[in-house]
């Protein structure tokens, strides 16, 4: 192995020598997951003739017999960093492996169980990328020469002349565009980013993979919540916040008991499994109360909203929100973005008015505004609204 580790503690140390920087291009650190997308991206930079290091984030820690599964699909511990390392070589680039376990800890998984606790549904990823990959990441690589991080990720940033901005823009591949992942994203972060193949089709970035030779050509995809590799969601939890596994009752719209459930981290909004109510319609969960430790329950119509608020708010394209605007909105990954107004609230809140009802608004979630292909800015779901109230559901 060639890679060289650096810690995040205040004793850090580089134990290798720092490659020195072109006078024609900076040198970039490419964040390599181990993955095929990050791969690519580090190949392209150095056959652009870019300074390449690669650097690979240790992020947490799982079984070794988990992480030697044929079949797993996660980042995970030595192997990412053994397969990123195999890339390195072949490209013939320094490979970096900087110790960020502690603040991912800190920083996502913590969170992640805070926020079940809370009745809400988070997004480690975003969380991920906004204080890790984006953030620490960025603080450190100047310890290895570096001034600007590429990544994978299916997304393009360009400078505006015109507003004096930084741009976040979808990925040319519509199906793989990751950039609801990447709007929590400052300025400053945006100015000393790069998105290699945020111009390619995955179909692309394969072919590429193979002409290049690196060894991870055929790699599977990996899952989206890479610290949980069997998506058993509840066990995690519950080893970890016990306190968000008290039993409760499940009720109906008009607070009628109509059964049981064993801890508000099993649920979010718009599930149907779990509930073990027999029913003569199928049972949606419609909220999650943790101060009541309550699960609401309803039918699927029952699940649609046109108003929601969303908080801590981060703008791209512009430097505020001073009056209504309309734009294209995602409230999930998955699901297609649609026409509404946005309209500023108090405290840097914003209300999104959608033209027409969206199913399942989920506390926790991003809400994405779009126009065209360019990000506005974002934020979290705070609530869903009710027609002719600012109450939560």
């Amino acid at each position: 192995m060639n890679d060289k580790t650096i810690h995040s503690g205040t004793d850090a140390v580089v134990v290798a020598a720092v490659p020195t920087r072109t006078d024609k291009y900076p040198t970039v650190a490419a964040a390599m997951s181990g993955g095929v997308d990050s791969s690519v991206a580090a190949a392209l930079l150095k056959r652009q003739g870019r300074d390449v290091i690669g650097v690979t984030m240790n992020l947490f820690s799982l079984a070794k017999e988990e992480c030697a599964r044929d079949d797993l699909r996660s980042c995970c511990g030595w192997k990412a960093r053994e397969d990123a390392n195999r890339v390195a070589v072949r490209l013939g680039i320094p490979h970096f492996v900087v110790d960020f376990r502690p603040e991912f800890e800190r920083s996502v998984i913590e969170d992640f169980g805070r926020e079940y606790a809370r009745g809400r549904t988070p997004n480690p990823c975003i969380r991920c990328n906004r204080f890790l990959k984006f953030g620490l990441l960025l603080e450190r690589i100047g310890a290895l020469g570096a001034e600007t991080v590429a990544t994978g990720h299916y997304a393009r940033v360009a400078f505006d002349p015109e507003s004096g901005r930084w741009l976040l823009r979808k990925g040319a591949d519509a199906d793989k565009d990751q950039s609801y992942f990447l709007y929590p994203l400052s300025q400053a972060q945006l100015s000393r980013t790069l998105f290699p193949v945020g111009e390619l089709a995955k179909a692309e970035v394969r072919r590429l993979a193979a002409e290049f030779g690196l060894p991870v050509a055929q790699k599977g995809e990996s899952q989206e919540i890479c610290f949980i590799p069997d998506d058993d969601y509840p066990r995690f939890l519950r080893g970890k916040f016990p306190e968000a596994f008290r039993p409760g009752p499940i009720v109906d719209r008009a607070g009628k008991v109509i059964g049981r459930h064993e801890g508000i981290a099993r649920f979010t909004v718009g599930q149907r499994s779990g509930l073990g109510i027999a029913a003569p319609r199928p049972l949606y969960v419609l909220a999650v109360d943790a101060a009541t430790n309550t699960v609401v329950a309803g039918e699927n119509r029952d699940l649609e909203r046109r108003r929601l608020l969303v908080e801590e708010v981060n703008w791209i394209s512009i430097r505020a929100l001073n009056t209504p605007r309309a734009v294209k909105v995602k409230v999930r990954y998955r699901q297609a973005e649609a026409p509404a107004m946005i309209v500023p609230e108090a405290d840097g809140c914003v209300r999104v008015e959608f033209e027409a009802s969206q199913r399942a608004i989920a506390p926790g979630q991003a809400a994405v505004f779009y126009d065209g292909d360019v990000v506005v800015g974002g934020g979290l779901i705070a609530r869903a609204l009710e027609e002719g109230s600012g109450l939560n559901t």
